[in-house]
This record gives C-alpha cells, sequence and structure tokens, in this order.
C-alpha cells in the first residue's frame, strides 16, 4: 500500500507542475497579446520567433513595450515568492514576508534617496543600476536590524510591529525629502511607489533577469539545508550546515532578490506571503527541493496574471499592481487557510 501512496504523491506533483507551466506559457502568451490595443495571438507567436509580420505597430509594441514588461512581472514574481519562502524559513514563521518585515520599505527609502537626492554614486546620470544599489542598500539595512531584532525579541507580534514601524520611519525620510525635490522629481517616485511594470527598459529587464536567475539557482542549491534548517539548528548542525555561513546566504539572497524588484517596479505586496503557502497547500509538502521551483513558478504566473489584470480591467487606464496583488492573494490566502489550518 505504501508504494501505490508515494506513487500518487509523485504523479500528483509532476501534475501540478505541468499545470503550472502551462499557466506560465499562457499568461505569457496573453500578457503580450492583451491590452489597450490587441494583438493576434499568431502575430505574437510570428514575432517572438522572428518572423516578419504585416503590422509595424504590432510588432513595435511586442518588442518594445510588452516583451520587456511580460519578462519582468515573471521575472519579478519568482524574485518575491523566493525570498518571502526563505524568509519564512529563515524566521521559522508561515506570515512573515519582505514587505511586512520593512525590507522592501528600506528599499524604498534608499531609492528614494537616489531619485530626489539626486545620487549617483560618483557618476553624473542616473541609471538603472543605480536603483539597485540604493534599494539593495536599503535591503541590507533593513534585513540587518529584522535579525537583530529577532534575536532579541521572542514574539512574532512584536518583529511585525518593528517591521511596520520600520516603514512608518521609511515613509518620514521619504516625505522630508519629498520637500526639496522639484515636482516632477516627486510625480515619478509617486507613481513608483504605488507599484507597476509599466515602462519597464530591456536594460531593466537585463539586470532583473540575471538577478533572478543566479540567485534562484542559488536558492535551489541550498533546498538541502533548508530542510534541515526545518528541523532546527542543532539538527542542522549535526548534517554539516554551517549555521552561520548559511544564515549570510539566505539574509542575502532574500536582501538582493527584494531589492532588485522594488528598485524596478516599486513596491509590491502579498506574492512573497501567499505564494509559499499556495505550493505548500497544492503540493502537501514541506520539501523546498520542490517548494522552491514551485515557488518560481507559482509566483512568475501570479505576479503575471495580476499585471495582465491592472492594464486590462480598466484599459486604457492601469491599476496599481499591489492592489492586484492583494485583492487576488488575499482571498485564495483566506480560503486554503480555513480549509487547512495547518500551513506548514
Amino acid at each position: 500500500m505504501q508504494p501505490s501512496i508515494e506513487t500518487e504523491r509523485i504523479a500528483r506533483r509532476r501534475i501540478l507542475f505541468i499545470v503550472l507551466l502551462l499557466g506560465v506559457a499562457v499568461i505569457f502568451c496573453l500578457n503580450i497579446a492583451m491590452g489597450s490595443v490587441n494583438v493576434p495571438l499568431p502575430d505574437v507567436v510570428r514575432t517572438l520567433f522572428g518572423r516578419e509580420i504585416e503590422s509595424s505597430v504590432h510588432e513595435s509594441i511586442i518588442m518594445r513595450i510588452r516583451l520587456p514588461r511580460t519578462l519582468a512581472t515573471l521575472a519579478g514574481g519568482a524574485c518575491l515568492a523566493i525570498s518571502g519562502l526563505m524568509l519564512q524559513i529563515f524566521f521559522g514563521n508561515p506570515i512573515v514576508e519582505p514587505y511586512v518585515l520593512g525590507i522592501s520599505s528600506g528599499s524604498i527609502m534608499f531609492v528614494s534617496i537616489v531619485m530626489l537626492g539626486g545620487v549617483t554614486f560618483g557618476f553624473n546620470i542616473l541609471s538603472p543600476l543605480f536603483m539597485f544599489i540604493g534599494s539593495l542598500i536599503g535591503a541590507f539595512i533593513v534585513m540587518l536590524a529584522v535579525v537583530f531584532a529577532a534575536g532579541k525579541v521572542k514574539s512574532i507580534v512584536t518583529l511585525l510591529v518593528i517591521g511596520i514601524m520600520i516603514g512608518f520611519l521609511a515613509g518620514s525620510v521619504r516625505s522630508i525629502l519629498t520637500a526639496f525635490a522639484d515636482l516632477e522629481t516627486v510625480g515619478r517616485l509617486t507613481l513608483w511607489t504605488m507599484g507597476s511594470f509599466s515602462g519597464f527598459t530591456w536594460q531593466q529587464v537585463r539586470i532583473l533577469l540575471a538577478i533572478t536567475g543566479v540567485f534562484s539557482l542559488a536558492a535551489i542549491l541550498m533546498s538541502k539545508p533548508l530542510n534541515a534548517l526545518l528541523l532546527g539548528e542543532k539538527y542542522a548542525v549535526s548534517m554539516g550546515v554551517g549555521i552561520r555561513f548559511f544564515r549570510i546566504a539566505i539574509i542575502v539572497i532574500a536582501s538582493v532578490l527584494t531589492a532588485a524588484l522594488t528598485a524596478f517596479a516599486g513596491p509590491i505586496s502579498f506574492v512573497g506571503l501567499a505564494v509559499p503557502h499556495m505550493m505548500r497547500m497544492g503540493f502537501k509538502t514541506a520539501d523546498n527541493r520542490i517548494l522552491l521551483p514551485a515557488s518560481i513558478l507559482g509566483g512568475a504566473l501570479m505576479m503575471s496574471l495580476c499585471d495582465l489584470i491592472a492594464r486590462t480591467v480598466l484599459a486604457p487606464r492601469e491599476l496599481a499592481i499591489g492592489a492586484i496583488t492583494a485583492l487576488v492573494g488575499a482571498p485564495l490566502l483566506i480560503f486554503m487557510l480555513v480549509r487547512r489550518k495547518n500551513v506548514l
């Protein structure tokens, strides 16, 4: 009986992975085809395969606007999902994510300093790379502060309150800087803080894809030590895991992935919280060898779907994607938590 149960479990997981892959492929095509101007799917396919199409307008829309934006949503969703999963393992609590802990707020604060303060790290221009550097500095500082606080307080509620207070501090710094900036810069920052993948350039996409690829692979290679950490630090040490180095690696990966997305798309909540839960419940496992690749696909699918909704529901107007991620993710998570009390 036992082998048949295991066989069924493996078959179920394979089916779920296939469904996730098909979902990502479908939403990828829909994101490119749908919008204020609808592009026929055959034209989308031909353009993606390098073939010429009759409409040069459609080709321009695909290659200059929708393809880079769609790739950014897929990579951005994967970033937040991996970061959320690793932070939940790090703190041993299922309700933490970069936005809740204030890590995104730290990125917001330092990106605001870069944008409003005109900081260019010694250069005369403000490029996407400088935005990322500023975001990364903020994420690291807040992450280290949260880790220090976690060592002093035992209550997760207190830790969450600290994250909220960090968010208020970041907001106050941004407000002070706003008073010294010109209206154009303030307007650009305001739109950025609402969260959006609009206007993504190929330079930004390349940076985001490179960061996502490298650090996603690093996270997957750490799946076995992450499994050991789930059973406690003493067990992890007995299995040969260097806890000090391993914890630093988790901090670096979570911070870099959060900073990369926040720098280019602004603060986006809920994906890092909802997706790991959904993958745990869907795959019925806590094995990170399964959860990490599943979260990559699930995060990419959720973010890309939410961006499609944000672009099309009131087209040509565009909604803030952060509002859509909460609107889509919260009911799903509540439904799953009601059905199954044990989320870990």
